[in-house]
């Protein structure tokens, strides 16, 4: 699996593994030790996917070593103070049943966002989260905060697909190298993305399927891609992404297709209530 490293000098496989809305209690742990058995390195849950007990068990059951797998998960919006977040890290923790976590996000970036960081820099400084970032923040959300952490941010989680590549954000993210992680990185699923003649004319050029095209693009752009299966096959499909590189004309063709708008938009008024009121978390 090739790797990123990011700014803090942690190493992060360029492809990993989401759980979003797998259920717990056995489809997550399922789907996880088949992506692990694939050849998957990298598992991204949150406190919020309510499956971190299901990755935990899979990393143990899967007889790879716990240093040879990343891992990451997410704080959830309700323990957005220094003290709410120091519990919640811990919770994860618990939950996943390991000593440290690979990457740590600020799920939603609302509320008491500077008094959560700073419980992630001091966790991060014992060692008990080896990297942290954010998620969800838009130009104007990081803007709001990120100039006054003491750590920056190592990653930022976003929506990310050819058709919304985030383009002012990256410049943004750039000047601290802060990597993008891309949550939908096939567009959930778009019909009129996947069918695009763009992509569909690459895939018939290099005997690939339309996702693999999306995700290798993704890759060869710098970014982190979290494809989400439950399908075996197509678990494994999606890492097959190594034995071959789109040329300059066809990355710039796959550039083209963005339209700068995305399905989520984390600056919509009333977004951090809804959010604060979808998910309870208990201990």
């Amino acid at each position: 699996m090739n790797m990123i490293v990011l700014n803090d000098g942690n190493k992060i496989p360029v492809l990993g593994f989401g759980v979003f809305t797998i259920p717990n209690d056995g489809p997550t742990y399922d789907a996880t030790l088949a992506a692990l058995k694939s050849g998957y390195r990298h598992i991204d849950t949150a406190a919020a996917y309510f499956n971190e007990e299901d990755v935990g068990k899979a990393v143990r059951d899967s007889g790879i070593a716990r240093e040879e797998i990343f891992i990451t998960s997410k704080l959830w919006l309700q323990d957005h103070c220094y003290e709410a977040a120091q519990k919640g890290i811990a919770r994860s923790l618990r939950k996943l049943g390991m000593e440290y976590i690979d990457l740590y996000l600020i799920h939603q970036p609302y509320g008491d966002v500077p008094g959560a960081w700073k419980a992630l820099e001091e966790a991060k400084m014992e060692g008990t989260l080896r990297s942290i970032g954010v998620s969800n923040m838009t130009p104007k959300i990081w803007n709001r905060f990120v100039p006054e952490f003491d750590i920056k941010p190592a990653v930022n989680q976003v929506e990310f697909h050819p058709f919304f590549q985030q383009k002012e954000l990256r410049k943004i993210m750039a000047q601290d190298d802060v990597k993008l992680e891309a949550w939908y990185p096939l567009g959930h699923g778009n019909v009129e993305l996947l069918t695009h003649s763009a992509v569909t004319s690459l895939a018939e050029k290099y005997g690939k399927n339309a996702g693999q095209i999306i995700l290798r693009f993704e890759v060869q752009e710098g970014v982190i891609a979290l494809p989400k299966s439950t399908n075996p096959t197509r678990i494994a499909g999606n890492l097959d992404l190594f034995d071959f590189e789109l040329n300059d004309d066809e990355m710039e063709a796959m550039r083209s297709l963005d339209t700068g708008k995305g399905m989520h938009d984390p600056d919509a008024p009333g977004v951090a209530e809804w959010l604060l009121n979808a998910f309870k978390i208990e201990d």
